[in-house]
């Protein structure tokens, strides 16, 4: 048995979009108000923050009869984000912590290094995932649930389609106004 859960297409979308509609329009703004950072330096540093995101958001769970593994694309550089991976005879428990903004989130706790290792929670399939999990550890997880539900992720991509009209209308005006 080998199953691949990969990040959601609603939250890679909607993370990509709203970093392209957040910094897009800094180039522009840098040529219109005569910034000291060159507009050609803040595109070239825009494009691999995208390039970086784009690889942090490609990271995959792959479950099989051994374990469970958090792999991210060979070409991402491992110092940003590591992979792990996890036997099914080691993993002691799923912690939950509390997070900043109140949600939940769950960590494998293994049982000789009492190292936690993150549940991932932002791919498709993830009731699918949890169900293997229990399967394989005989963990309870009746109440484990995502920690963003999709609504959360459709209402963040409306906004950001508002705020990347909003660019359009930024860059056009930084483009046609004299300066």
């Amino acid at each position: 048995m080998i199953d691949v859960f990969k990040v959601s297409p609603l939250i890679r979308i909607t993370l990509l979009l709203l970093y392209i509609a957040l910094t897009a329009p800094l180039p522009f703004l840098s040529n219109f108000t005569h910034a000291a950072i060159p507009a050609s330096w803040l595109s070239i540093g825009l494009a691999i923050g995208l390039v970086f995101l784009y690889g942090a958001l490609s990271d995959r769970v792959i479950l099989d009869n051994q374990g469970i593994s958090l792999v991210y694309p060979r070409w991402f550089p491992s110092f940003f984000r590591k992979g792990w991976t996890l036997a099914w005879q080691d993993i002691k428990a799923l912690k939950p912590r509390t997070t900043g903004q109140g949600g939940i989130v769950y960590y494998f706790v293994s049982k000789d290094s009492e190292q936690a290792y993150l549940l991932p929670m932002r791919v498709v399939g993830f009731a699918r995932l949890v169900k293997h999990v229990e399967e394989q550890t005989g963990l309870d997880t009746r109440d484990i649930r995502p920690l963003a539900q999709p609504w959360m992720y459709l209402i963040l991509l409306m906004f950001t389609l508002l705020l990347l009209l909003m660019d359009g209308w930024t860059i056009y005006t930084a483009l046609t106004l004299p300066h």
